[in-house]
């Protein structure tokens, strides 16, 4: 399972979060919020389609913030700042994804 399906299945079990995921793609860097299972870029256009990964397989991972649910830019709740990958993996070995 790639890294961006495992977090839009974290988000399922975590409705009330949102993750703003920032990495590296090949097109340059992104930001990428994800919420209750589906993925948007908010940096570039997000495809209609949902089976077109928002983040690719091969995408780096520069940090992910966990923000309390709903999404509001203007008066964000972080519950976390600044997570690396491999500390957002034990969180997600915890819930089994």
């Amino acid at each position: 399972m790639s890294p961006g399906t495992r977090l839009e299945q974290y988000t399922l079990k975590r409705p009330s979060e949102v993750l703003l995921v920032t990495a590296r793609t090949a097109d340059g860097d992104d930001q990428v919020a994800i919420f209750r299972g589906f993925s948007s870029s908010l940096m570039r256009p997000t495809a209609y389609d949902p089976d077109v990964p928002v983040l690719p397989p091969d995408a780096e991972i520069l940090s992910i913030d966990r923000l309390q649910g709903p999404y509001d830019p203007a008066n964000p709740v972080y519950l976390q700042q600044g997570l690396s990958w491999g500390e957002m993996q034990e969180l997600l070995i915890n819930l089994g994804l």
